[in-house]
């Protein structure tokens, strides 16, 4: 998949905040085409904004439609204000505040990228409540190697096993890029 101008734009702001933890390849065209299979009406979450990468990458996967919209979530005002300045489609919303807090509050989505430590490594039953049935997770930075603590390996196994043995979720690891653990949420 070509590089979308959107995220192009993302990653030229990342640099111009010195912000280095956008999301890796191959996230980004990973999002943009789960985000192309949110059905009609569908509501799209992410948790950790960033400097916008991906998000850039999840609305570039609506191209061309607006029946959709794209929630994101991000905890330093400074960095959702920056992303929130960019020309963005009239269905993204940015919101700035605690993942944790905000969840309750937010319905439930279709899809949801977790790449923030709340709503991943803390409040993921917040999470998986906000995912509707035939919902899509999927979990950035689930490769264990990349941490050199215990608690965040800890964290990672965790959550892995969690969504593995969740009677409502069908999970799968997927060891690239930062390591991803997908999940779908069974239909009734």
């Amino acid at each position: 998949m070509p590089v979308p101008a959107l995220v192009t734009t993302a990653w030229r702001r990342a640099a111009e905040l010195d912000f280095p933890m956008s999301c890796e390849d191959p996230a980004g065209p990973l999002l943009a085409t789960l985000a192309a299979a949110v059905p009609s009406g569908g509501r799209v979450l992410e948790l950790g904004t960033g400097a916008g990468v991906g998000s850039s990458w999840l609305v570039s996967g609506l191209t061309g439609r607006t029946d959709a919209t794209v929630t994101t979530v991000e905890l330093d005002a400074g960095l959702a204000a920056a992303v929130r300045a960019a020309d963005w489609p009239p269905f993204v919303e940015i919101l700035t505040g605690d993942a944790c807090a905000l969840l309750p509050t937010l319905g439930t989505f279709d899809l949801i990228f977790a790449d923030a430590p709340a709503g991943k490594w803390e409040g993921l039953d917040l999470t998986l409540a906000a995912l509707s049935p035939g919902g899509v997770l999927i979990v950035d930075d689930m490769d264990p190697t990349r941490y050199p603590e215990p608690e965040h390996r800890a964290n990672v196994t965790r959550v892995e096993e969690t969504l593995a043995n969740h009677p409502d979720l069908v999970s799968v690891q997927l060891p690239v890029g930062s390591g991803f653990t997908l999940a779908t949420r069974r239909r009734p």
